[in-house]
């Protein structure tokens, strides 16, 4: 699949009109309250492969959605490494961990050429008073984070490395297939050595059971490229987190 093209004129069109709205913002909305929410968004912002949208420390003035690319979350520790919390694709929000302290805590950096809507936190939280629709949508959000890192814990805790890898390879192909790509055939912005993080993984151990895989015909693998030949095998290496399957790591 080739790598969406950044295009500015896409980038300024309005909420209503962009092919994610479904995705990050909230359906059934009027079209007054879609244009109040259209009214507060910022637009054309622009972030090249290896810039930060916001690092740990700097305050929290918005979230933002992504529109195009990709991006990793990733907190300091020990010796200057990081520890990797999360790969955004376009649709998704970002930031949210920042609201109670009003500072980010973790690093946003970009995989690749990206572009985001800037949501200025503040106005949001207005207008969500005065859209029901609209503050119900941001509580379902921050729910499902939390059940994604409920989930991301007992990966770590209770499953297998193959486990991990299965789960977090049929999660990013759910995650293409809401954008309306392919679920089963895609490549992965993140390297491997990022992979191995996330999973709590040796990168040796990442490309040891990628080549598992594909000798147990379950994927085919050329380099950053993915095609998922047996989803159910893959799925029954995966032991979905409960009670909800469809809130996946990420």
């Amino acid at each position: 699949m080739s790598k969406p093209v950044v295009n500015l004129d896409d980038i300024r069109t309005k909420c209503s009109s962009c092919s994610l709205y479904q995705l990050c913002l909230p359906m059934g909305l009027e079209t007054g309250e879609m244009d109040k929410l259209d009214s507060i968004i910022k637009r054309r912002r622009v972030v090249k492969k290896g810039e930060y949208l916001y690092q740990s420390g700097d305050n929290f003035t918005s979230l933002y959605a992504v529109r195009s690319g990709s991006f990793k979350s990733f907190t300091p520790v020990q010796d200057d490494a990081e520890q990797i919390v999360g790969f955004h694709l376009p649709g998704e929000l970002i930031g949210m961990d920042a609201i109670s302290q009003h500072q980010h805590q973790s690093f946003s950096q970009a995989l690749e050429t990206a572009s985001v809507c800037e949501i200025p936190f503040v106005h949001l939280e207005k207008l969500s008073t005065e859209v029901p629709g609209l503050q119900h949508h941001l509580f379902s959000l921050m729910s499902a984070e939390i059940q994604q890192e409920h989930c991301h814990v007992t990966q770590l805790a209770k499953r297998t490395a193959e486990s991990r890898l299965a789960s977090f390879i049929l999660d990013i192909g759910k995650r293409f297939q809401k954008l309306g790509y392919s679920g089963t055939e895609f490549n992965l912005s993140m390297s491997r050595n990022d992979i191995a993080n996330l999973l709590g993984l040796a990168v040796e151990t990442v490309s040891r059971i990628f080549t598992h895989f594909q000798e147990e015909g379950l994927l085919q693998v050329e380099r950053k490229h993915i095609v998922i030949n047996n989803s159910a095998a893959l799925q029954q290496q995966a032991l979905p987190c409960p009670p909800d399957e469809s809130q996946s790591a990420g």
